[in-house]
């Protein structure tokens, strides 16, 4: 895995000194502490946080994150093997399989680049030292507070799930207190399906307890380094939207009139391929992400659908909540990135419908020759694929969603027949 010197916080640059006073200072240090404090908290204990320093502490937190996703796969395939399951469980464990290689992926993956993941959100701190005006600033803490918000919405709804999973085992006490005064042979269940491998490896029922603890603290990295790393990865992208956003504005209300006109479209132009290049590095690093991703959420909304549909036949309250709120989880998760993929895809193809706009004939002629280019950029935008042949957008989370819904139909026929 590679490894990178990279500071957790960017110094200012001394040029900068005289733009900033104590307030504007004060300011930039809280909107960067607003943009990714909770980013910061939630990949830090992973080791996926890429303004980090990369060292072999970072890489010991990635190790732990990765191996707590691979517990995810190991029990629950071990359960299958020794024949301990049944449909219910079953279901389960593809779903927790699921869940854990999607985790070990996007950990992997956002750790091998992590250089990409450190040029965008050092860019995006140096947005922020360098906002010119209140109306960027209020762009930019528009797409923070969406980045927030989707945070707390996705990784809700799995911590949630992670506790009823964790609570189930725990409620049955008198079955506990049976093994505990009869020492009956009874086998328990625990967070994960895993009583036939813990009971294999000869493990005493005294440490119960300990080891529910142990696979609730499984469950919650495991899905932190699934549902965190896609907070991570659609946080920086709604600020690229962001700084897209501003520079539309920029060449929209461009000044004809003002001198140096030539140097300040120049600087313009620059920007726009910058924001290009941080988008490419984006596209790059999610690319093999989205395709597992999407072929794993497209497999699991069949089987969680029908899990709930026989859960409502049967009026089985533990199974509607586990099935309903591991399902929303997955839809929330698809949703995302159909949305911001196709915010991101609108908002690149609109910079050129924003130089069309512009007052671009009162531009020097020579000047004018450019625009052409940028409008023909704008006519192939940088967009989020899925294995660089699937485009994410909600043309293509529709479709997903059609497909499942279909499968799932035939699936519940086959079972009622």
């Amino acid at each position: 895995m590679r490894c990178i010197d990279a500071p957790s916080m960017p110094v200012i640059d001394s040029s900068y000194s005289h733009y900033l006073d104590p307030m504007a200072s004060e300011q930039w240090k809280n909107d960067v502490a607003y943009a990714m404090t909770p980013f910061k908290i939630i990949s830090w204990p992973i080791g996926v946080w890429p303004l980090q320093v990369y060292n072999v502490y970072s890489f010991i937190r990635c190790v732990l994150g990765t191996l707590s996703a691979a517990l995810m796969v190991v029990m629950p395939s071990i359960e299958i093997y020794l024949g301990c399951t049944n449909t219910e469980t079953n279901v389960d464990c593809l779903m927790l399989i699921c869940c854990g290689i999607l985790g070990m992926v996007k950990t992997i993956w956002f750790r091998i680049y992590a250089r990409n993941l450190t040029n965008n959100y050092g860019s995006a701190v140096n947005d922020y030292l360098t906002i010119e005006n209140t109306r960027e600033r209020a762009i930019m803490r528009k797409h923070a507070f969406m980045g927030r918000f989707l945070l707390c919405l996705i990784l809700g709804f799995a911590y949630i799930s992670c506790v009823i999973y964790a609570l189930i085992p725990l409620l049955d006490d008198d079955e506990i207190e049976q093994v505990n005064i009869t020492n009956e042979d009874i086998t328990l269940e625990y967070p994960m399906p895993s009583k036939c491998t813990i009971k294999y490896l000869n493990t005493s029922m005294n440490m119960y307890r300990i080891f529910c603890l142990i696979e609730t603290i499984a469950l919650i990295l495991a899905s932190t380094t699934n549902h965190g790393n896609d907070a991570l990865f659609l946080n920086i992208t709604l600020h690229v939207c962001g700084q897209i956003k501003i520079l539309k504005n920029n060449f929209l209300n461009f000044d004809t009139k003002s001198p140096e006109i030539y140097d300040r479209f120049t600087v313009l132009i620059k920007r726009h391929n910058y924001l290009i290049k941080l988008t490419r590095e984006l596209a790059e690093i999610i690319s093999f992400v989205l395709l597992v991703e999407l072929f794993i959420i497209s497999i699991l909304l069949c089987i969680m659908g029908l899990q709930l549909i026989l859960a409502l036949k049967v009026n089985n309250i533990i199974m509607i909540g586990k099935s309903l709120t591991v399902l929303i989880t997955f839809l929330i998760q698809l949703t995302l990135y159909g949305i911001i993929g196709n915010y991101l895809k609108s908002q690149m193809e609109e910079i050129g419908l924003a130089v069309y706009q512009s007052a671009w004939y009162n531009f020097p002629a020579k000047l004018t020759r450019h625009l052409v280019f940028i409008i023909m950029r704008s006519d192939s935008p940088v967009t989020l694929q899925a294995g660089n042949f699937i485009v994410v957008n909600l043309a293509t989370y529709m479709s997903i969603l059609k497909a499942s819904l279909s499968y799932l139909s035939v699936l519940r026929v086959l079972v009622e027949t």
